[in-house]
């Protein structure tokens, strides 16, 4: 008997918790459906022009008379609690309640969690007792943006989640909600309240205490003894005062909001229904037993068969009476069981049924008849819901449809089982929202919704949306003309700054020609001193119109990217070999760790963005060392970081570096301290590249700065091709044209080419080039503009006359225009001011190519 009942009670416990998964699901999408009906108020009230405009300046008493009155209206008409517009410092300006003693107005709010929220992330939320009115309640926030898009206050909503608690308070069962920490916030039983289901640990406490989240109310813990049941729920024993009880506790976390539902469903029905069930085993056991006796009597009468037969017979008879008399007491139990079961709908505010796998009505609750008003005699158990169906269909609540069509389209979703969720409009006017869901073992529950109410404040705020829509457009074109406006201005000043930095290069790439030459003729003179100064200025003069042209290339967007899969490794070694002899000559060790990493970048912007680093943390250091390595970061990504030993940078300027023309003290050499342009370069070129920039630093004892890139495919990696060594007298007699139309840039080109042992022709014009009769050149140095005619345009009828196409190297100012014109056409580009040193290495290596590629 022991063991059936406790069998009885377990499987009565998981029917609850069958139910009790059903209903927590119920009381989750009421609740967020109550709370999403408030949630786009403050979204539409946030992009009013009205607001926005008390919120970026000066309110006076009128205007602020004017947008308490407005708020007052809008709650009024959206049934909230409390509508409060505060500015960026967290300050009421307006709110509905200003007629009232606890008004929001001139409150300071900025220490509560949503306002921070929106102010950081646009929107927030936030559950507590309100700290002028004293009454609980949910807060919703949306930032305010000005006509740039800046944060300059909120809206806040608040909602009164007590209609809830009124529409659990019907309900056997205790429906409980907590929050992050574990504190009971709302529930059915008052009891309950602001009751503590874990300990509160420091860090918990101190943010209750900063946010005021429940104000001065006491926190009282709850004596909890937890026993695990199954993975549905668990058994719980409370044992504080005027909460006692034995329950069945089930709970469903509310990730949107953060909170946790619970379902404490009291144990003393299923134990009941376990002693029925004892008793029940008990009767059948004893009649097992006197049946036994019976038999062995049997046996041991053997001889007395026959006489005692009709004995036997009606005691049998008597047996089988007891045994129906049980079995209709097992079922009378059932059928309490199932009235049950309908008696746990009942506290619902949502009209409710439930049909089993065929189709049957098996329970249903006072509200789902009293929506459609069935009569007494169709609602029944067992009862098929296409009678229901149709009687609904008949009275036209399924739509202007054939009865007969309507009711099978019903019956075909329910038997697929598909959950739905759908409003329907009747002619009255009544609005359901009808949310059906399976049942894991067969059947379905519909639940219907009276949200007339709702509709009706919906239809008011689309009218107000459309309203602020319209607005919103208007400001939209008026934006949108201003940005226009913008672009247009910011190309005018691309291409003036082009322009302009194309003229300056002109005559310093002269300048930069002559001033190798006469070193190349100085040689060991005294002079050679001077000279070298005079290179070392124009350096600085390259470098300074190099950078802003480059920036103002990186601003427009003009600058076009070649990512691709790169070897570290053979950057590294580059950028190694460049930077050894400027680190040796200011004594200090750079070390570069090998790697084998493979990223995906722009090999030319990665090198300049390294190359940046590296300069800085020479020009910056003064004693020690430089070093340049890969560490990983995470995410697919690596991030390379380049240290120094060096002054450091305090951190009240790790942004301000990043400016144009923006330079530290305490460089090395305070002769050698930079335009101040690098870094804002750097600064694009990531952002163009959609790498991050890092930078850590301690003042004194140096700094390390970084750049995070996603790693490559070495699949992907491209096979160089190796090139010929190159003899010394590469250029000794070769014949070379230089055409470009500045006479200053044609006679520095002929000292500089003729100190190099090369015959020169010059050349300033697309006419005189086509009338030269001099020979086919060994190579051509190309300007991109030549008056009304570029070189691209030129060439293809000097090849045609030459017979063949010697190597070409485009040289200009333009650097986008002109570089893409040489890549097109397979030629060599370098960009004016040009460097000689570059100059003549891109001479050699394109000589000895062509010296291969010819025929023998």
């Amino acid at each position: 008997m022991l063991l059936a009942g406790r069998w009885a009670t377990r499987q009565s416990l998981l029917q609850s918790a069958a139910r009790g998964n059903v209903q927590l699901g119920l009381y989750a999408g009421a609740m967020q459906a109550f709370i999403d009906r408030h949630r786009m108020l403050p979204i539409l009230l946030s992009l009013d022009p009205e607001l926005g405009a008390a919120l970026a300046g000066p309110i006076d008493d009128r205007s602020r008379a004017q947008l308490n009155a407005r708020l007052e209206t809008v709650n009024s008409a959206a049934r909230t609690a409390t509508l409060t517009l505060l500015d960026r410092d967290g300050i009421g300006v307006a709110a509905n309640n200003w007629r009232e003693p606890g008004s929001n107005v001139g409150v300071d709010y900025r220490f509560r969690p949503y306002f921070r929220q929106a102010m950081q992330e646009g929107s927030g939320r936030f559950y507590g007792i309100g700290i002028t009115t004293g009454q609980p309640g949910y807060y919703m926030a949306e930032a305010v943006r000005d006509a740039r898009g800046q944060y300059i206050g909120a809206v806040t909503v608040k909602v009164d989640l007590g209609v809830l608690e009124r529409d659990w308070a019907r309900s056997d069962d205790v429906v409980l909600v907590s929050d992050a920490h574990g504190i009971v916030f709302l529930g059915n039983r008052p009891d309950w309240r602001y009751r503590l289901l874990r300990p509160l640990q420091p860090a918990d406490l101190d943010e209750l205490a900063q946010s005021q989240q429940y104000g001065h109310q006491p926190l009282l813990p709850v004596a909890l003894q937890r026993r695990p049941f199954s993975a549905d729920g668990e058994q719980l024993t409370v044992g504080s005062a005027g909460l006692q009880g034995d329950y069945l506790a089930q709970t469903l976390a509310l990730p949107a909001e953060g909170w946790t539902l619970h379902l404490l469903h009291p144990r003393r029905g299923s134990v009941v229904a376990g002693r029925v069930a004892a008793l029940a085993a008990g009767g059948a056991l004893l009649s097992l037993l006197f049946l036994g006796l019976l038999l062995q009597q049997r046996l041991r009468l053997s001889r007395l068969r026959q006489r005692s037969r009709s004995e036997l017979e009606q005691l049998v008879r008597q047996h089988a009476e007891a045994l129906h008399s049980a079995r209709d007491g097992v079922v009378l139990a059932a059928e309490r069981a199932r009235i049950g079961e309908r008696q746990s709908l009942e506290h619902l505010p949502q009209g409710v049924s439930v049909i089993d796998a065929e189709l049957r009505l098996t329970a249903w609750n006072r509200r789902y008849v009293e929506i459609f008003g069935y009569p007494p005699e169709l609602i029944r158990v067992g009862r098929p819901i296409e009678d229901l169906l149709r009687y609904n269909a008949r009275r036209g609540l399924l739509g202007n449809h054939d009865v007969d069509d309507a009711v099978q389209r019903r019956l075909e979703h329910l038997r697929a089982g598909r959950p739905h969720m759908f409003e329907r409009e009747w002619a009255d006017g009544t609005v359901l929202e009808i949310r059906g869901n399976p049942l894991p073992g067969g059947g379905f529950v519909t639940s219907y919704a009276d949200i007339t109410a709702y509709r009706n404040t919906a239809r008011e705020l689309r009218t107000l949306a459309v309203s602020l829509e319209r607005r919103v457009d208007e400001r939209t074109r008026d934006l949108d003309g201003a940005r226009r406006e913008a672009e247009r201005a910011n190309r005018s000043k691309t291409s003036f700054v082009s322009a302009a930095v194309h003229d300056l290069l002109q005559p310093l790439n002269a300048a930069r020609m002559y001033t190798s030459a006469l070193r190349e003729r100085l040689g060991e003179h005294p002079a050679t001193a001077l000279a070298d100064h005079i290179e070392e200025a124009l350096v600085a003069e390259d470098s300074i119109l190099s950078s802003l042209l480059d920036i103002s290339r990186l601003e427009s967007g003009a600058l076009q990217t070649q990512v691709q899969d790169l070897a570290l490794q053979d950057l590294f070694d580059t950028l190694r070999r460049e930077f050894e002899p400027s680190a040796a000559a200011r004594g200090l060790g750079l070390r570069v760790v090998a790697t084998r990493a493979v990223v995906r970048s722009d090999a030319a912007l990665l090198r300049r963005i390294l190359q940046n680093f590296l300069s800085n943390a020479l020009r910056y250091t003064a004693r020690g060392n430089v070093l340049m390595g890969l560490r990983r970061a995470g995410d697919g990504h690596l991030r390379i970081e380049v240290w120094d030993t060096g002054c450091g940078i305090a951190e009240a300027q790790h942004e301000a570096i990043f400016e144009e023309f923006r330079r530290l003290d305490g460089g090395a050499d305070p002769q050698d301290r930079g335009a101040g342009l690098g870094l804002a370069i750097v600064e694009r070129i990531a952002r163009r590249l959609n790498h991050r920039i890092g930078l850590r630093s301690w003042p004194g004892q140096g700094s390390v700065f970084s750049v995070e890139l996603p790693r490559g495919d070495r699949q992907a990696l491209a096979v160089p091709r190796a090139l010929a060594s190159e003899p010394a007298t590469a250029l000794q007699d070769r014949h070379i044209w230089c055409i470009d139309d500045d006479p200053r840039v044609r006679e520095a080109a002929r000292a500089l080419l003729e100190a190099w042992g090369c015959e020169v022709t010059l050349l300033g014009s697309a006419e005189a080039a086509l009338a030269s009769t001099t020979g086919t050149p060994d190579l051509v140095l190309l300007d991109h503009r030549l008056g009304s005619v570029t070189g691209a345009e030129l060439m293809p009828s000097l090849f045609a006359r030459w017979g063949r196409e010697p190597p070409v190297i485009v040289i200009s100012a333009e650097r986008e225009a002109a570089s893409e014109v040489a890549a097109t056409a397979g030629w060599a580009f370098l960009p004016k001011p040009v460097r000689p040193p570059a100059l003549r290495a891109l001479m050699r290596q394109l000589l000895l190519r062509s010296a291969g590629d010819d025929p023998p």
